[in-house]
């Protein structure tokens, strides 16, 4: 043929050896995403034969970040940014700092000068998104509390790397760079840090002044068409013309855009209708993410620098992991809240890539140390999944056998249990809701309307403050663990109602509920028809599905079916 197939031999090739190895992967019981890193190592330049082409891969894997972040924006609005910000905000930066500073003395370790040092531990201190976001996805956790912070920490390091990205150019010659231009003054690199924050400031007020009004008019608009090519059209013209016009007027990452794109669509009726249409594409785009890593490593590193590449592995892995479960424990979080943000943080992906081309271009980072975080990505990437299985039974190790993890749930917390000037009245026949989001908020407000008593359970503190500080009933923790329940005096109390989507917790919650309440009814939500019908078969209540429809259909049998049956002075 005449003309160039690069594109489609990388297509053609990507796709098939990833669903080879992804299923081999899943046969031995590992992760797919394993078997798709192995098949980028295949095709990538670093083994012999066939060699796709790398740049090519690296623009179809973006276009993947931007619509699995777009996707994420459409499940996670604003006020749940803002829920998480007093541990997410001073979280991800302490934490950057502990890796930088635990990867830079690696590096001085090795002879290393202080500028490559300080370049090849900002690489090692950012987690990827995108690993984070699948794993939460296949668990049923992106909406939950602990998903939340977890996606919430990462948007901070986001902002926190564009910041770097823009500041290493003019820093590089004061760090020490072999081949960059003369450095900047005092003056020059203060004004390029208020024009860069000028710039994202600029584009978070467009987007939430500008933006929130328009995306939901444009999806009503062209839904009226009943195309519904015309409708996934939009949706993915939105996410990538925004992520591009992010990226290119204000210096915002491709994914930060869509991110924000993706939350200012979902304040429209239309916005899971949105991400079903965009999930093929995601998914899709996604697996090209992951064999573009796979092409980027060459496996020569691991012969060459083997001690090398076990202290990376030990940075990201074990320092990086043990300084998010201190900072979390420290906010007062439950330990599994601790643990799942220390496995979403034990991974270093995209921006770390990006760090470490540009150190090499500025002359801060040599291509070993490049090589050395490529090693960490892959094999950290292919390790994370087994991670946060590894969660529970580690949590249920740590119970058993040391007092010390017992105390973490059980000490003295002054959210973790109802004052004791709570109103008797609230702690028979209430309904206890599970959850205090969107769908939470609706029926809490309508249970007040009907004076139907109600206490809440939710593992965001902030949350609980906030319900506190106005009057409310309202426990912190995580309500799978009987302790939480318990609080909330699940043993007297009506009904059960759970408003967040995870499968796993929400059978936990009814076997711990039904133990200690036989009589009590359970209201469950789902997140997709397929655990909704699952949860019906195993008769564990009654189980709605969605967000908007069934804030409305939840709400309306929770509040009728306790009018019907409402306690004595409800």
């Amino acid at each position: 043929m005449p003309h160039n197939v690069s594109l489609i031999a990388l297509l053609a090739s990507g796709f098939g050896l990833a669903l080879v190895l992804g299923l081999a992967a899943a046969r031995l019981r590992m992760p797919p995403l394993v078997g798709y890193l192995l098949a980028g190592v295949v095709i990538g330049p670093g083994t012999p034969g066939f060699v796709a082409d790398v740049e090519l891969s690296g623009q179809l894997a973006e276009i993947g970040v931007m619509l699995l972040m777009f996707g994420v924006g459409l499940h996670f609005s604003l006020a749940d940014l803002l829920a998480v910000r007093r541990i997410a905000v001073p979280g991800a930066v302490v934490q950057i700092a502990a890796a930088t500073l635990l990867g830079g003395a690696v590096a001085l370790g090795w002879g290393w000068p202080i500028g490559e040092a300080m370049v090849f531990g900002l690489s090692l201190s950012v987690a990827s998104t995108v690993v984070l976001l699948r794993a939460l996805e296949a668990r049923g956790h992106l909406e939950s509390t602990n998903g939340r912070i977890a996606v919430g920490w990462l948007v901070v390091e986001d902002l926190a790397m564009v910041l770097v990205l823009v500041l290493l150019p003019a820093l590089a010659p004061v760090l020490g760079a072999k081949s960059s231009a003369p450095g900047a003054d005092f003056g020059g690199l203060a004004l390029t840090v208020g024009v860069t924050l000028a710039k994202v400031s600029a584009f978070i007020a467009l987007m939430l002044l500008g933006g929130r009004w328009a995306f939901p008019r444009l999806l009503w608009l062209v839904a009226r068409s009943g195309s519904r090519e015309l409708f996934t059209l939009c949706v993915v013209a939105a996410a990538v013309g925004v992520a591009y016009g992010a990226a290119m007027l204000f210096d915002v990452s491709f994914a930060l855009g869509a991110f924000f794109a993706g939350m200012m669509m979902r304040e429209s009726e239309f916005s899971h209708r949105a991400a079903d249409e965009s999930l093929p594409l995601r998914e899709a785009f996604s697996v090209l993410f992951f064999v573009s890593v796979g092409m980027l490593f060459d496996p020569a590193i691991l012969v060459s620098s083997p001690g090398k590449v076990l202290a990376v592995l030990a940075v990201i892995l074990v320092g990086k992991t043990i300084a998010a479960i201190a900072l979390v424990l420290a906010f007062r979080y439950p330990l599994n809240t601790a643990l799942t943000v220390g496995a979403s943080l034990a991974q270093i992906g995209e921006f770390s890539f990006i760090l470490a081309g540009l150190g090499v271009s500025l002359g801060l980072l040599t291509p070993e140390g490049q090589s050395l975080i490529l090693a960490g990505a892959l094999i950290s990437i292919a390790l994370n999944s087994l991670l946060f299985t590894a969660i529970e039974p580690a949590q249920a190790w740590a119970r058993a056998h040391s007092a010390w993890a017992r105390r973490l749930d059980l000490r003295d917390d002054p959210l973790a249990a109802l004052p004791m000037s709570t109103d008797r009245k609230l702690l028979t026949g209430q309904v206890v809701l599970v959850g205090y989001g969107q769908v939470g908020q609706h029926i809490a407000a309508a249970l007040a309307e009907r004076h139907i008593p109600c206490i809440v359970a939710d593992s965001n503190r902030e949350v609980v403050e906030k319900l506190r500080a106005v009057g409310r009933a309202a426990v912190s923790g995580d309500a799978s663990d009987p302790i939480v329940l318990v609080q909330a005096h699940i043993t007297r109390a009506a009904m059960l109602v759970v408003t967040t989507p995870d499968t796993l917790a929400s059978r936990q919650m009814v076997d711990i509920a039904r133990k200690l309440n036989p009589d009590i009814e359970i209201v469950l939500r789902s997140d997709t028809e397929d655990a909704a019908a699952m949860l019906r078969g195993e008769k564990l209540g009654e189980v709605f599905v969605g967000e908007e429809e069934l804030a409305r259909g939840m709400c309306g049998y929770v509040t009728g079916r306790m009018q019907r049956g409402a306690p004595a002075g409800a």
